[in-house]
Formats: C-alpha cells, structure tokens, sequence
C-alpha cells in the first residue's frame, strides 16, 4: 500500500504540472515593484484610507511619516503622527503596519488612515508616489492575493460580488464566496477525478502490484454517477445565484395607454414616468430598479407597441420588441376598458414563447376585453393600485422567491462558472456514456483529466494571463 500512496501523489503532481497553463504566483509580476491606491471612498469624510503593498511600503512611508520608526514596529499595529513633506505637516494620521506574509497581499503592507476629503487624500497619496511607490491598477491588491496563492480565483471574484452588493441576500451569497464554500465543493470533485486518474493508470503501467486498487466499470460509474449529481445541482442552483445577483429584469409592455407606465410608478410608489391620457407619451425605455423579497427587479417601461409613422415613436417601438426577446419576465399590460385587438394578440402570441404574467389595467371601468379561456390574466388598476399585491406574489412565485436560502446554499457566480462547471459536466457524461459501451476504461482517462481541468480553471488552478488581467480590471482601485 505504501508504493501505491506514493506512486498516486508522483501522478498527480505530474497530472497536474502538465496541463497547467500557469501556476499560482508564475504570472508576470515584479516582486520589488510597491503599489498604492485609495482604498476608501472620495468625497468628503471622516476618515480616508491610503494602501500600500510591496517590499518597500514601509521605507517608503517612513520617508514621510513623523512618529515612530515603522521598520522597527511589530505587526499588525497601528501607530500615531503627522504625514509631513519634507518639515511641513500635512495631516495627522494614523498608520497600521502589517508585515507579509499574514496579510491580504501576502506583502508588507501600510494603511495611512487619514482625515477625509479630496483635497487632503490626494495630497497623502502624491507624496507616497512621490517617494517611491506605483498607482496600483484597479483590483491589483486582490490579483496579488490570487497571485501569491493566498486566495482562489472564485474566492477573488467573490471579492468583487461583495464589494458590488446592493442587497443583503447579495452580501450573504458573496461571503460564502469569500469563505471557500464553492471552492471545498469544487476541490471535492477534483480530488475524486485525480484519484480516478492515478488509480488508472497505476492499473495499466503498475498490473503486477495486487495492493493497487482495482478500477472496474462498476466503481468508475458510480464515482463518475455521483459527480455528474453534484454538478448538475450546482448549475441548477446557479439559476438562483443569477437572480440573487443580478435580480429579475422585468419589462412592462402593451400598446399605448394601457397602463405601462402607471404600473411601474405603482411599483416604484413614485412618479418615475410620464403618465398622460395621450397615447405615445413614453417614446423611449425608462428603466428603475426595486426590491421584492430581498431581490433586485429591474423594471423597464416600454414604449407603447404599435404601427406608427411617427420616427421617433417607431424607433421605442422597435426598442420595446426586442427588450422582449432579452427581458426574464415579461409582463403585457391590456387595457380592461377595451375589445381586444390584432395588435393585442400578436403581443399574446409574443409573449407566450417567455415567462410572462398578463396583467389586464383599469378594472374599474366598464369590462369589453373578452381573453380566451386558457389565458390567465391577474385583473387590476393602477389607479386604486389593485391587483398590484396580486402581480407581486405571482412573480415571487414563479421564481420562488420566498425559498431562496442565501445563507447555507453554494452559487456559481458568473457567466464563466457556470460554462466552466457546463463543460466539466459535459465531460464527464461523455465518459459515462463511453462506459455503457464498454470502451475501455484507459480511453475513458482523456474525458476524465479534461473534466479535472475545467473544474481547476474555475478556481484558479490553471489559468492565462489574459483572463486574469481582464478580470481584475473591473474590480475598483484599491481593492
């Protein structure tokens, strides 16, 4: 058993070095080179934050700090004085010292924390530059901590979802992000496939030794059965995922006058649109967001879809019929006080090939829409805002929004995830479906290994320079 154990950790090391592209920490990056940036909001404030990272952060904010000597500090101390420019002080402040590697960076690191205000910050930044150190790019702090092997590629990217979170469901799925949950779930299913691969091929170069686990057609499939589960359940979570963090985009459609635009100042409780009894007031997408169940729904207003020969009118006419190609939810407003027309079936027939709610405005008036029987409608008006609570639940409805469990649930977080996870998946079902037809299990290894590269693609394992350098740069500067 002991030259099986140390066999198995001999191929996956090579397993693993072979179809790297980079390893952690090999991307180009100069290790004297000392970055800083503004860490907290500009604007007026009480307190601003200036970081460093770098070899150097230390000497070089000794050349401008007036207390004690930071090189002979411990870590992960704060320490008070006056940011001067050569004899002339400049602010009081205080200055936490962090020294590598228990920090984000894994660098040395230093903290200015100074008064607030654009003026001031600025002032404390020009000096450190000034003395030595480099503006960092956006993101540049967090790309070292992925860099230096402190954090993950999802754990990075879970970073910048916290940071972005507008909601508290969006908060909670970041941090399980932060805290390695999706990354443990993932590494799992990566330890299973590499100790499927150097157990293959321990059986094909190594069949005299009897200590040697034996991998048959009914262990792989079992093994292989059990991850094809656990992935598809994380692409079907991922749906849930999207919506926590990306919300619900809902566009409101209907000819002119119906309603449109009143049922979006009804959901808004505000006057966000124009409402007139002129047909073709809104000419053009009004867009707003507000929150339903602790989720983000982005409503858009459409401009009243008709045939006109009015340009402007023509143009939102054309905007409103492909926002419904793109919208997740399609609500069509039809008008209860009104015989149903051609252009008002042609909306029906649309709309049905989406997620859609039909909503039939101005209930209060006289009844002259007849829809057919299989159609169903929620009945309101925008007026009295009846049916608007009854338009709400059914959109909590349909996308379970009173079950999402933002807490103790594991989300892929973005579109590159998901087609990462997609490919493994896919990989992987090849190989089951090369095992029910007996295809030897050594020609079954190139599906499983590729399977095993999605997956550490996702978290990081192997990567390109150029995936990385775009990913960081959406994140903000000093961050």
């Amino acid at each position: 058993m002991g030259f099986y154990i140390s066999y198995q950790q001999i191929i996956s090391r090579e397993i693993f070095l072979c179809y790297n592209t980079h390893e952690k920490g090999s991307a180009n990056m100069n290790d004297n080179d000392t970055i800083v940036a503004i860490s907290s909001a500009m604007g007026k404030g009480a307190i601003s934050i200036i970081r460093l990272s770098g070899e150097n952060s230390i000497s070089i904010v000794n050349k401008i700090f007036k207390g004690k000597d930071l090189s002979k500090v411990q870590s992960h101390t704060i320490h008070y004085g006056f940011i001067v420019d050569e004899e002339k002080e400049i602010d009081e402040v205080l200055v936490s010292v962090m020294l590598a590697p228990k920090t984000y960076t894994t660098e040395d690191i230093v903290e200015i924390n100074c008064h607030g205000g654009i003026s001031t910050t600025n002032k404390v930044l020009e000096l450190v530059i000034k003395n030595g150190a480099r503006l960092a790019e956006p993101g540049e702090f967090t790309k070292r901590a992925f860099l230096n092997g402190r954090i993950n590629l999802v754990e990075a990217e879970a970073v910048g979802d916290l940071i972005a979170a507008k909601s508290e469901k969006q908060r909670a799925v970041a941090i399980n992000g932060v805290n390695g949950r999706l990354t443990k779930l993932i590494s799992k299913q990566r330890t299973i496939l590499l100790d499927l691969l150097a157990n293959i091929a321990v059986n094909i170069d190594y069949p005299e030794y009897d200590d040697a686990l034996v991998v048959t057609e009914e262990y792989l499939k079992e093994k292989l059965t059990n991850i094809k589960l656990d992935l598809e359940i994380l692409l079907e979570n991922a749906k849930i995922g999207k919506i926590i963090k990306s919300g619900i985009d809902i566009a409101i459609v209907g000819r002119p006058n119906v309603g449109k635009s009143s049922l979006l100042n009804a959901f808004l409780n505000e006057d966000k649109a124009i409402v007139t009894d002129i047909s073709g007031t809104t000419r053009d997408i009004i867009e707003a967001t507000t929150n339903l169940n602790g989720i983000e729904i982005n409503l858009i207003d459409t401009a009243g879809i008709r045939k006109t020969d009015d340009l402007v009118e023509k143009i939102g006419v054309d905007k409103s019929k492909k926002i419904i190609d793109t919208a997740d939810l399609i609500i069509l407003v039809l008008n209860n006080n009104e015989l149903l027309t051609k252009e008002d079936e042609e909306l029906l027939q649309k709309v049905s090939k989406k997620p859609h709610i039909i909503f039939v405005n101005k209930n209060d008036l006289a009844k002259k829409l007849e829809l057919p029987k299989n159609i169903k409608s929620i009945m309101g008006n925008t007026q009295e805002l009846n049916g608007l609570e009854a338009l709400k639940k059914e959109i909590i409805t349909m996308y379970n929004l009173d079950k999402i469990d933002e807490k103790d649930s594991t989300y892929l977080s973005n579109i590159r995830q998901i087609n990462l996870v997609k490919e493994a998946l896919e990989e992987i079902n090849i190989a089951l479906t090369d095992l029910s037809n007996h295809i030897p299990i050594d020609m079954l290894e190139i599906h499983i290994r590729s399977s095993w590269e999605k997956l550490g693609i996702l978290i990081g394992e192997n990567y390109e320079d150029e995936l990385i350098d775009k990913l960081f740069k959406n994140f903000c500067l000093g961050k």
